[in-house]
């Protein structure tokens, strides 16, 4: 049992809207929180929002968000007493966690142990046999290579899915359906965890087709008690992210919704598990449960299970942490359904693409059950580094069809402009009989690239990432002293021209680079044979040698851009000479990636 502790103050070691939603958890439970962030996030929601907030010095996620020294300095400096790490970044990292409790701080979630041992995808398989629960083939450790993929592949059969072993999300996780994909897959499965958790060990296990995604909520205190919040369908996804969550999740037998919750709470009891966690399953279409992983962190989708518990998921970690008993003792009945849209900066129309740059306006739609996370709001700049999620819209309704309507209200209401969103997607949905059935749910994981056919206009929004975001040092004197400021990079080059030529603040006043032809890049109509980046991003690997005869849709290099490894085919078949770019090497929206003779 957790000795009792008493939380004052709260580093949150995160940004975006997680950080804003743990801060107002913060001020309901009348604790003092403190924000950190890096230089693109320097005017971000979650710093502004914060009782207090701190510079990370440095642009990417390695240098701020990830770095375990520099949080926990922070924390010295600014006297937090506990420490949440919300979802992603170093939530799931039981070195993280081992730091903040070895710097005599609260840690806001489950032991180092529990954290290592379900976190690590092979052991907690092995954790899920022992308490009894369902699962499809795998290998009992992390695959040595692509030939071990191929030789399980060719023991079990395709379709394989090779995942990281210490992450989530979808991140680090590729289907492989074909043999001649084994490798290719594997290596940027690799990379994207990499990437991603700072470790590349991906297992392989057997691939259900057309599951659905079904979750168990669980809470479980430092003094025995573990129970099941409720259950979500996250099934509507895309490279495996989730888009549309729900509670609780619909159209599953009284059988199957006992074992899920029984199973949950055995593999938590067998991990000695302790805090907010979510143990994750697939559902075959022949009714078949197989047991997927365990979160040990906040789901991005926990809201759905809030407005249908009437639960408050962070105030729980709070009591947790702190040693205290849960406010509940059972599993909670769900009340009425929840619906959640993640709003992410991606052009569904050009396959999900990632799209960085600034919001121009952001209006959340109102009325009876509509609640929105947000970290965004109108002038807020989404940055190229990190993750394409601006905010959440969550509908609730006394019942699924309810929900649904008001659903579609509110997605008409809100307004977005700037940047291209995932709206469009999620209003197309919710005219889907295969989501709208009121006698069963027609989607499953693979439903958005297998099924999903609904014609979709790319956005108006071309949204290059926005010049100006970065930010870079000034000294000035104020009162005889000097003072360092960090300020808006275009805003100091403006200053040091004395106010004219070529930048204006939060931007190139002619356009954003890679939108009109700006800086070396000729218009699009101009530019016969050339193979353009689809998006501002890094190179990551060239799949084509320079020189080589490629096929119409080949893909020839891969790209990076907000965690996600996106691939760019050939638009026609031709000769293509690929441009000057190694890996690692940044790109622009539009920027000459080889050209096609």
């Amino acid at each position: 049992m957790r000795p009792h502790r008493t939380l004052t103050k709260v580093l949150i070691a995160n940004r975006g809207e997680i950080a804003v939603r743990v801060a107002r958890a913060c001020a309901d439970a009348q604790l003092t929180s403190v924000a950190v962030y890096s230089d693109p996030d320097a005017d971000a929601m979650h710093v502004h929002l914060a009782d207090e907030a701190f510079a990370l010095d440095g642009t990417s996620a390695a240098e701020t968000y990830l770095d375990i020294g520099g949080l926990l300095e922070i924390a010295r400096r600014s006297g937090a007493d506990a420490v949440h790490p919300g979802y992603g970044f170093l939530s799931e990292n039981a070195d993280f966690a081992e730091a903040v409790i070895e710097a005599g701080l609260t840690w806001i979630g489950p032991s180092p142990a529990a954290i290592r041992a379900l976190g690590d995808k092979v052991s907690a398989r092995r954790i899920a046999v022992n308490a009894g629960a369902p699962l499809v083939p795998g290998t009992d450790g992390p695959a040595e290579d692509a030939a071990q993929v191929r030789a399980f592949a060719e023991e079990h059969g395709l379709p394989v899915a090779i995942k990281a072993a210490f992450g989530g999300g979808g991140r680090g996780m590729k289907i492989v359906r074909r043999m001649e994909e084994v490798e290719s897959a594997f290596d940027s499965a690799v990379r994207e965890a990499v990437a991603a958790f700072g470790r590349g060990e991906c297992f392989v296990e057997r691939f259900l087709e057309k599951p659905r995604h079904v979750e168990a909520q669980v809470l479980a205190d430092t003094h025995g008690t573990v129970v099941v919040v409720g259950t979500r369908d996250c099934s509507l996804q895309r490279r495996n992210q989730k888009l549309v969550e729900e509670a609780p999740a619909p159209f599953l037998t009284q059988e199957q919704l006992d074992r899920i919750h029984a199973s949950a709470k055995a593999i938590c009891r067998e991990a000695g598990y302790t805090g907010a966690g979510t143990v994750e399953y697939l559902v075959a279409p022949d009714g078949l449960i197989s047991f997927l992983e365990v979160n040990t962190r906040l789901q991005v989708e926990h809201p759905v299970t809030e407005e249908t518990t009437g639960v408050d998921l962070v105030r729980e970690q709070f009591r947790i942490a702190a040693g205290e008993r849960l406010s509940l003792s059972e599993d909670p009945a769900p009340r009425g359904h929840a619906l959640e849209f993640r709003l992410n900066a991606e052009d569904p129309a050009l396959g999900f693409l990632p799209t960085p740059g600034t919001v121009e306006a952001f209006e959340a739609p109102t009325g009876a059950g509509i609640r929105v996370d947000t970290g965004v709001r109108s002038g807020s700049t989404v940055p190229a580094e990190y993750d394409s999620l601006l905010a959440k819209l969550i509908v609730w309704g006394e019942d699924r069809q309810q929900a649904i309507r008001r659903a579609r209200t509110a997605l008409d209401e809100l307004v977005i402009r700037g940047l291209p969103t995932v709206v469009p997607f999620h209003q197309a949905v919710l005219d889907h009989p295969d989501f709208t059935s009121q006698d069963e749910l027609g989607v499953h994981t693979t439903w958005i690239e297998s099924a999903f056919a609904a014609d979709l206009e790319a956005s108006p929004y071309l949204a290059a990432a926005a010049t100006g975001a970065e930010r870079t040092e000034m000294t000035v004197t104020v009162d005889g002293r000097a003072v360092s400021l960090g300020l808006p990079a275009a805003l100091v080059r403006a200053l040091r021209r004395g106010g004219s030529g070529g930048d204006a603040v939060g931007g190139d006043s002619h356009g954003a680079p890679g939108t009109d032809g700006g800086p070396g890049l000729a218009p699009e109509g101009e530019r016969a044979g050339v193979v353009p980046a689809p998006m501002n991003g890094t190179v990551v690997t060239w799949l084509v040698e320079d020189g080589a005869e490629v096929a119409a849709g080949e893909d020839l290099v891969v790209l990076e851009a907000m965690k996600m490894e996106t691939a760019v085919p050939a638009p026609a078949a031709g000769v293509f000479s690929r441009a000057g770019l190694t890996p690692g090497d940044p790109v622009e929206r539009g920027q000459e990636l080889g050209r096609l003779d």
